[in-house]
């Protein structure tokens, strides 16, 4: 049976996604009129199928390939082959290392005081801002997630909420060149990063950027190569064993025989990765709250049964947190902060009622699977209960899939919603978010789904009464 779809037209589909506001957008109006599977025209995919069925998606969660010309834009990062699509027989190890670290319990209970000060640090400056008009959610949390996985990764080697003034606005003072060469700044490794992202996701999504090609293009190889050079010297200084405090993350790879620019490489992607997801899912989590004041109050009242008086909460808190972590949830299934992922058939494949060839390009529109009527009701409407433990048990498994599915699903899942929630947890108990006045907040994919124009918010300390 032939796949439903629109017609293939000359431009290979560029016209189509562009014309709907980005292909997140394309997705769910391509699902929407044709039904639980599409197929579609992509650049740089001869064939693609969009599943927005839970049900059949199991039959590809097995897929262990990704389409290597949709992710060639991250080749550049990489010096040991690109990491994204890795053959199976190398990630699969790869992955079970990361899985280790990433994943686990100890990690998350070390680093968790590291993370909370990070988001105090924050909180501190936007109660400092309080009254002095909106935040923007987006660019202060994406800079903290950036600040809290270089933290994680290279340790205090990278960060240090006090050592620099977040504030600061003269150029050279993040300028990755004027750091000095045995010591990580952490606005350096920051402003590094941001060069970086803003180059090679630029080129992708041709968001305009200032300076010619060429400069953009220096600037951008000089962030990398400083970028690199900070995680060989702690990659060295692991190896050496003259570093006292450890990074996990690095640690595993040097002691399960990676190479040097394996483990570099590895870093980088880990950056790259956790950067905007974290802060993008706590942003949208605090607009759908500030739109939702009962939410709102709920959380806050949880927020003070759990911790009292204490202002920020210890790790051992989160367990006790069930709304806490059903609202995070809620607001990552209405906007997943990664809107799709993509994977290739390596031979043919029965899906449903169709056959799928060898080289075919599977894609997971997350947020298409979110909205799917069949196993939400009201779809876009804001339920955090949807996620109390005996509704989640009555739905397909990969009904919920921010985090991808299978075995190239996100290693750092389990990292980021502890992240999230300690940043929601600090924030929550300190202050109440209202949406700015005439301020609209439209979803758009650059990489991960961004507002176009920020989100942003009043923030008002709790206890007093927000201003009319």
């Amino acid at each position: 049976m032939r796949i439903p779809g629109p017609e293939p037209q000359p431009d290979g589909g560029v016209g189509a996604v562009a014309a709907a506001g980005g292909l997140h957008i394309y997705q769910l109006r391509l699902h929407a009129e044709y039904g639980p599977v599409v197929r579609f025209q992509l650049p740089g995919a001869e064939t693609a199928v969009s599943v927005a069925d839970p049900v059949l998606l199991e039959a590809t969660a097995h897929l262990d390939k990704r389409p290597e010309r949709l992710f060639e834009f991250l080749a550049p990062l990489c010096e040991a082959g690109n990491l994204q699509v890795l053959p199976a027989e190398e990630h699969t190890p790869w992955r079970r290392v990361l899985l280790s670290v990433l994943a686990g319990r100890p990690s998350h209970e070390r680093h968790a005081a590291r993370f909370t000060a990070l988001a105090v640090d924050l909180a501190d400056r936007w109660g400092r801002q309080a009254g002095r008009g909106p935040v923007a959610l987006q660019k202060d949390l994406t800079a903290l997630s950036l600040r809290m996985i270089c933290s994680y990764a290279l340790e205090d080697e990278a960060t240090d909420p006090d050592a620099t003034d977040p504030d600061a606005t003269d150029p050279d003072a993040a300028d990755p060149d004027a750091a000095d060469p045995d010591a990580a700044d952490p606005d350096a490794v920051v402003a590094a990063f941001e060069e970086v992202l803003t180059e090679y996701l630029g080129r992708l999504y041709q968001v305009p950027a200032p300076g010619t090609e060429a400069e953009r293009a220096e600037r951008a190889a000089r962030a990398l190569a400083y970028l690199r050079a900070t995680v060989d010297r702690v990659v060295a200084a692991h190896r050496s064993g003259s570093r006292a405090d450890r990074s996990d993350l690095i640690g595993a790879l040097v002691e399960a025989g990676e190479s040097p620019a394996r483990i570099r490489d590895t870093v980088m992607v880990t950056l790259l990765a956790a950067h905007h997801t974290t802060g993008v899912a706590v942003s949208w989590t605090l607009h759908l709250l500030g739109r939702h004041p009962e939410a709102a109050d709920r959380v806050a009242a949880e927020l003070d049964r759990v911790l009292g008086d204490r202002a920020v909460p210890e790790y051992a808190d989160l367990r006790h947190l069930p709304y806490l972590d059903m609202v995070l949830k809620e607001a990552m299934r209405l906007y997943p902060p990664g809107p799709y992922g993509a994977r290739e058939t390596t031979e043919p494949l029965v899906l449903g009622d169709y056959e799928l060839p060898a080289g075919t390009t599977v894609f997971y529109p997350f947020w298409a699977v979110h909205l799917n009527p069949d196993h939400w009701p009201e779809p876009e409407r804001f339920v955090p209960e949807r996620f109390a433990p005996e509704k989640v048990a009555g739905r397909p498994r990969l009904a919920y899939i921010p985090f991808g599915i299978g075995p190239r699903s996100c290693e750092g899942a389990g990292l980021a919603m502890v992240e999230a929630e300690l940043v929601l947890a600090v924030l929550l108990k300190r202050f109440r978010f209202r949406p700015a006045p005439g301020h609209r907040v439209t979803p758009v994919e650059r990489f991960v789904l961004w507002a176009q124009d920020d989100i942003r918010m009043l923030v008002t300390p709790r206890g007093t009464a927000p201003r009319p």
